[in-house]
């Protein structure tokens, strides 16, 4: 049975809420103080770290790994649907920054950029915090199997980059007085924040959509390869596999075995089970036995499977 993980997980998405709320302030202020477009839109994306960890605490609480009536294979798929949530986020932030710079452009307001050292220096210590942010949640998710604290994580790691890619078009535009044409670095640094925005969502949507659409999880071969050192075993085909390893897998095969008794057979299958377990664990395993007399050329369902060695 999978670890119920999610009162550590709630801690970990409140504490980081807490920080991602302060670091919105700031950007948010020092943004509106000089003009920054590209600061502004790293305020943005924070706000989108922010609506994350509130998602992230939501799915959390529907998440549970434990069997019910109405779910049988557990809630863990709540989490997983919280981390396409993040990546949402993540393209509507993208969005917006790049039609934010994109209005500047064509229709420019006439702001002029404008930065001094102390405002640099808070910049400093919102870097450091998202630092912290990120490979703390990276850290815990990690350690517990969580994809929404892995993604979350993502997420914050993008908001680093961006964060020094703003800090240094600032510093850029200090010496703007000397050439004026370095009031342009800000709003040319929007282009490539959205498209590191960008591939943080693609990566949580790459990382989660597997699972939801109970891609494989453990290759037919290798499950063969186990079961089949068991003693008494004669065979097994039609294998399938979905979840995650080290957080919860499922996995289904059908077993020839050499018994012509239920206790036997219940032995050998006890057996393969605990080698499964011992090597995928946690995992839910079902069994299908079939006679001694019973022969399937194929290991999984894919119609140029490897023939089972018989």
């Amino acid at each position: 049975m999978a670890t119920d993980n999610r009162v550590e997980v709630r801690r970990v998405l409140l504490i980081t809420l807490g920080l991602n709320l302060v670091v919105m302030g700031i950007k948010a202020v020092v943004g509106t103080l000089t003009g920054s477009l590209s600061l502004l839109a790293d305020a943005l994306h924070s706000v989108t770290d922010s609506a994350n960890n509130i998602l992230g605490l939501v799915t959390n609480h529907f998440a549970s790994p434990h069997p019910d009536r109405e779910h049988p294979y557990g809630h863990q798929k709540f989490d997983a649907l919280g981390a396409l949530g993040i990546a949402a986020f993540l393209g509507v932030a993208c969005f917006e920054i790049l039609s934010s710079a994109i209005e500047r452009i064509f229709f420019g307001d006439g702001t002029s950029v404008e930065v001094s050292a102390r405002e640099l220096w808070i910049l400093l210590i919102v870097l450091g915090i998202n630092i912290f942010v990120a490979f703390y949640e990276r850290t815990v998710g990690r350690r517990i199997g969580s994809s929404i604290l892995i993604a979350d994580a993502k997420h914050t790691m993008s908001d680093v980059w961006v964060t020094i890619m703003v800090m240094g078009g600032l510093i850029a535009i200090t010496f703007a007085s000397r050439w004026p044409w370095l009031q342009w670095v800000d709003v040319m640094l929007a282009f490539p924040v959205a498209l590191l925005v960008f591939r943080s969502g693609w990566e949580v949507l790459a990382d989660n959509l597997p699972w939801l659409v109970d891609k494989m999880a453990i290759a037919p071969e290798a499950i063969h390869e186990i079961t089949m050192q068991v003693p008494g075993v004669l065979n097994c085909h039609d294998i399938a596999s979905r979840g995650v390893v080290g957080r919860q897998v499922f996995i289904e095969m059908h077993l020839i075995v050499d018994a012509n008794d239920v206790e036997t057979a219940h032995a050998i299958t006890e057996e393969v089970e605990a080698r499964l377990q011992g090597r995928f664990s946690p995992a839910r395993i079902l069994i299908h036995i079939e006679p001694p007399s019973y022969q399937s050329p194929e290991i999984s369902y894919a119609p140029d499977s490897p023939e089972s060695l018989e």
